[in-house]
């Protein structure tokens, strides 16, 4: 590829490269490329201007080298990403917004009057008839006061008036259209699945394989926690399929041999094996598409509210324009009243500014499935944090591997390996993780394994009963023991870690000791919150008295609560909630799952649980707590820009219908003035909350 650098800075390079046109496929094929790159931080890249702005991290020579070896017929980009990319549907608008502005005012200078009357009375049309239609149903409804305006000034041959309310009518439904596109797609994309290993069946025998490798007819199976890969048809097994992310319902349905699945819903409980019918996974987007923009419950009870008084303020606008008349037996100022609406503004501006808070959210890797979960952010006082991989790091580490027995501390670490690499908790990717840095290989030897929520995992190998997992699952459920001369030893297991118990045959074989630190962000985020309006912070963890104790006291929520169950979790969260409180849960794993779906507002860590992912109303990245701050800080600022818009819509408005009604401005400057202000407004929802300011 040839390419000019135009600014660089270090760590960040903007090139511009040298082809004729660049087209949308193009743009997302450089994209894809570069931003699939490991020491590319981030990228952007400009189709009109062939430009691409490039954040880097290591060797400049490297990315320069990298830059001169692409081409685009040599990189494969899937289908869905070309597809679903956006920017095709941005270029689209664009146009259609420049050729709006380009025939009104083309028109205005260059059409006869006579012609450009006709036009005008034509397009009208359109809007008498929406009017007529409100008038039909019984109805008294914005449609009805558009069709007065423009019917009432191309009565009087007023045809620029009458042209002027149509075209900025147009430009308003034009920015809201666009604005809700897009803002659903890059909700329903970053929603979109992400799988990158799957577990293949064959032989009997399951294989971790890359997704890609899987074609049509290929059986995977699907752990409990883990979401399906595929559209397909159950072959084997039993579950309860949790499908919340493609209806909305959170009820898990039962599924089992001969039935469908889909792609992106969850396996809550059982194991499946599902025959592939369609490798790519396509219809997830449509189907979260037509989720987001049919389900009215995702929309916040102030945009709601908004709508509803929008409805309601038309009949009053009528009345005002008719007792005008009645008063003064004007006209013009009758109709400078007409021009104005208070539901124009409302309708418009209110969803605009909850969409452009879920899109800028999406800027900092957060996820919110719907403006009523931005408001329940931001009305919270209690926040609920799970310890493990939430207030914890997300990659804890195995200090230490202790055996209790005749086997070995590899042979120990093995066969917790063998087990625990089918579930997706951050310690079992720690006990995963260990046995590859040993070099540990191993294949399948245990039978079907059984995962038990919040407690552990059990299975057979060789005849022999295996567990693993916390202290009450292996000692109290499984009533396993340790040897008499061992139990010294087991007494002082270091507190500093936490610890996987390892038995076989109820007899303890080995307890694996995991270091868990603290997120160093963990104590400045919770001091944060408190300064953005949470009251109250509460941990929750199964793990026990003395661990959750330290680290609630290093981390400084007022309260704690050790050894709880996933039930319990929720109960608290209910009870809270009954108390009259607004509650944010945050969490990572299948035990947080029923607290996360109780929650007002549910928070999954992205690197967790796929089940807690799906379940959740919003999703953050795992890198950073700071994301927490940063969210309620962005939901504070949309509820204070509705409220600023709300107030500004009703001043402006009213100030110009009492102006109009004493006949200080003709209909078409109150046309004008109403028009632009609902734009301006609009166009100011828009903007950005945190970049831009709270204006």
């Amino acid at each position: 590829m040839k390419y000019i650098i135009k600014h660089e800075i270090r760590g960040r390079l903007r090139i511009h490269v040298i082809q004729k046109k660049m087209t949308c496929a193009e743009a997302d094929t450089l994209f894809w490329y570069l931003d699939r790159q490991k020491n590319i931080t981030d990228v952007k890249v400009y189709e009109r201007t062939a430009d691409a702005v490039i954040c880097y991290s290591g060797d400049r020579t490297a990315l320069i080298r990298l830059l001169r070896s692409f081409r685009y017929e040599n990189v494969t980009v899937p289908e869905t990403v070309v597809r679903n990319s956006g920017r095709t549907l941005n270029t689209a608008y664009k146009e259609k917004l420049i050729a709006k502005i380009l025939l009104h005012y083309g028109g205005r200078l260059l059409m006869p009057s006579p012609l450009r009357a006709g036009v005008v009375v034509f397009r009208s049309l359109k809007y008498l008839a929406a009017g007529l239609c409100c008038i039909r149903k019984g109805k008294i409804e914005v449609p009805l006061l558009d069709a007065a305006a423009i019917g009432v000034s191309v009565i009087r041959k007023d045809f620029n008036t009458a042209g002027s309310v149509m075209f900025l009518l147009g430009v308003g439904e034009l920015l809201e259209e666009w604005t809700h596109k897009k803002s659903v797609g890059d909700l329903a994309r970053s929603m979109s699945l992400n799988i990158k290993k799957v577990w293949l069946k064959r032989d009997g025998q399951e294989i971790l394989v890359k997704a890609d490798q899987i074609r049509k007819g290929d059986v995977v199976t699907v752990h409990m926690g883990n979401v399906i890969p595929f559209d397909g048809e159950v072959s084997g097994g039993e579950g309860m399929v949790n499908q919340v992310s493609l209806t909305g319902e959170a009820m898990p349905v039962r599924r089992v041999q001969g039935q469908s699945v889909y792609a992106g819903t969850v396996v809550e409980e059982g194991e499946l094996d599902v025959l592939v019918k369609a490798v790519s996974g396509s219809t997830r987007f449509e189907k979260i598409v037509a989720m987001i923009e049919d389900s009215e419950k995702l929309k916040s009870s102030m945009e709601s509210r908004a709508e509803h008084l929008a409805d309601r303020l038309v009949p009053y606008t009528l009345f005002g324009t008719a007792g005008v008349w009645f008063l003064t037996r004007n006209v013009t100022k009758a109709l400078s009243v007409l021009m104005v609406d208070f539901s124009c503004a409302l309708k418009l501006a209110m969803p605009l500014t909850v969409l452009s808070a879920i899109r800028e959210a999406g800027g900092y890797g957060i996820t919110v499935k719907g403006g009523k979960f931005l408001e329940a952010i931001a009305e919270a006082d209690t926040v609920v944090f799970d310890k493990t991989g939430t207030l914890t790091k997300a990659k804890p580490t195995v200090k230490a591997v202790l055996p209790f027995g005749d086997y070995p501390e590899e042979e120990c670490l093995r066969i917790a390996a063998c087990l625990e690499e089918h579930f997706p908790h951050s310690m079992a990717k720690a006990v995963v993780d260990a046995a590859k840095k040993r070099q540990l290989a191993h294949e399948e030897m245990h039978s079907k394994v059984e995962y038990i929520v919040a407690h552990g995992i059990s299975s057979y190998i060789d005849g022999k009963k295996v567990v693993i997992g916390s202290r009450h699952f292996v000692f109290e459920d499984e009533r396993c023991a340790v040897r008499p001369e061992y139990q010294e030893r087991f007494e002082t297991l270091p507190e500093e870690y936490s610890h996987l118990y390892l038995a076989v045959e109820q007899e303890l074989i080995a307890v694996i000791c995991i270091e868990d630190p603290l997120r160093k962000e963990a104590a400045d985020m919770i001091r944060a919150l408190r300064a953005e309006g949470i009251k109250k912070t509460v941990m929750m963890t199964g793990d026990s008295e003395k661990t959750a104790a330290s680290v609630a006291r290093q981390v400084g929520v007022d309260e704690y609560y050790a050894e709880v169950l996933p039930e319990e979790k929720a109960g608290f969260v209910e009870r809270e909630k009954a108390l009259g409180h607004k509650v944010i849960m945050i969490g990572d794993g299948i035990n947080d799952s029923p607290a996360l779906s109780a929650a007002d507002a549910g928070i999954a860590i992205s690197d967790g649980a796929e089940i807690a992912r799906e379940i959740a109303d919003i999703t953050i990245a795992a890198e950073d707590l700071g994301e927490l701050v940063t969210l309620k800080r962005l939901a504070n600022g949309m509820m204070k820009r509705i409220r600023k818009n709300y107030h500004q819509i009703i001043g402006i408005n009213a100030g110009l219908i009492l102006l109009g009604g004493v006949g200080m401005i003709r209909p078409t400057s109150s046309a004008l003035l109403h028009n632009t202000s609902t734009l301006l407004i609009s166009l100011r929802s828009m903007r950005n909350l945190l970049t831009d300011g709270n204006k």
